[in-house]
């Protein structure tokens, strides 16, 4: 029970402005509490939260200048961090301070942050912060969603390498956007167990070698089967079509019949590509685009999606001959849903007019540069 002598204390020392009686009486309090803490009800554990919060306050405006009053608030947030019954306003303080040695501890341990608190701090706090919260033993979809946003390196690192943090669809998906730019979390992504299997594929198909041998090599008994068929299927597909001759010239003759007949339309390219007929899909995008053979072709051949939405967002396509135009690029299977996901918003913010910009250098390009084309 929280005895009036140390309520009494507690305002005595506050009024009195010492700086040792502060932190004197401050460590008194934490450890009564903390001798305590096990038989206390709530109200006892709001009286304690209420007089710690008081000499937090005033120990903190101490702390500006005085390192020993830092010392004594990591002190104390490394004592109370472990502990069930900690007043949640005390830890909620703690968590807030500026300097991570006194919030770290209790960012990293204590269970009586919400993850309304911890979205709130991983909006607002430092990249040292949003680290210790990273650790923690286990994060739900949400605060992993508002660290992820922060896009810290080391922070998503951390994050992926942490097996008690959950992922949503847009989480991972946003892991994936940064991993095509960082190899060690490329690396990280491709090892976790709930990662889904689409998610892997497309990871592992923009992977460089260098990141698939590092995964293939680190990769545990129960996901090794899986990363090494996907590594299989992703060379499988970037080499599908550079090893096959096509014939351009006779679906350029029944491209430019149906041109006659006005009946080259999106229509037409939507049943071309569902029925994968490769050779038609690239002259109809390439007419409809008002391109060419030439540019479209790398493209299509491109195992990223970004380059292949340029020139159709220049035709003007709906989004469904558009996704079909993108599953055309392979022999067997299909895009998942993460992919098609991804590659719809990644459509949805392309204006017209970048696309055209865009379209145009590559013609230019390919005119310099011509590749040869069967």
């Amino acid at each position: 029970m929280l005895e009036r002598s140390i309520a009494d204390e507690v305002e005595a020392a506050i009024t009195a402005g010492s700086a040792e009686k502060h932190l004197e009486t401050f460590r008194r309090v934490t450890d009564l509490f903390l001798t305590t803490a096990h038989g206390c009800g709530e109200e006892q554990i709001e009286l304690f939260g209420h007089v710690l919060e008081r000499l937090i306050k005033t120990v903190e405006l101490r702390a500006l200048a005085d390192v020993a009053a830092k010392i004594a608030l990591a002190e104390i947030s490394s004592q109370l961090a472990s502990v069930k019954q900690a007043p949640p306003a005390v830890i909620r303080r703690l968590a807030g301070n500026d300097e991570i040695a006194v919030a770290g501890p209790v960012l990293t341990e204590s269970a009586r942050l919400s993850a309304e608190d911890l979205v709130e701090l991983a909006q607002t706090k430092s990249e040292a912060h949003l680290l210790a919260i990273s650790g923690r033993w286990w994060l739900g979809e949400v605060v992993t969603d508002a660290l992820l946003a922060r896009h810290y390196p080391s922070v998503n690192r951390k994050i992926v390498g942490n097996p008690g943090a959950k992922f949503s669809a847009q989480g991972f998906a946003e892991v994936l956007v940064q991993a095509e730019h960082d190899p060690e979390l490329a690396v990280e992504t491709g090892l976790r167990v709930d990662l889904p299997p689409d998610l892997r594929r497309q990871l592992l198909r923009d992977a460089t070698e260098a990141v698939r041998t590092r995964l293939l090599s680190r990769a545990p008994p129960h996901l090794f089967e899986e990363i090494r068929g996907a590594i299989a299927a992703a060379a499988d597909s970037a080499n599908r079509e550079m090893s096959r001759t096509r014939d351009f010239a006779s679906a350029k003759r029944y491209v430019t019949l149906l041109a006659k007949n006005g009946q080259l339309n999106e229509a037409a390219l939507m049943s071309f590509a569902r029925q994968r007929k490769y050779e038609e899909t690239v002259v109809t995008l390439a007419e409809l685009s008002r391109s060419g053979i030439d540019v479209i072709r790398p493209l299509m051949q491109s195992l990223r999606d970004e380059g292949l939405l340029i020139p159709c967002r220049v035709a003007g396509l709906r989004w469904d001959t558009v996704a079909a135009v993108l599953d055309c690029r392979f022999t067997t299977g299909h895009m998942g849903p993460h992919e098609l996901a991804q590659a719809k918003a990644q459509y949805s913010r392309m204006t017209l007019e970048n696309a055209q910009r865009m379209l145009r250098f590559w013609q230019v390009k390919a005119v310099d540069t011509p590749a040869g084309v069967n």
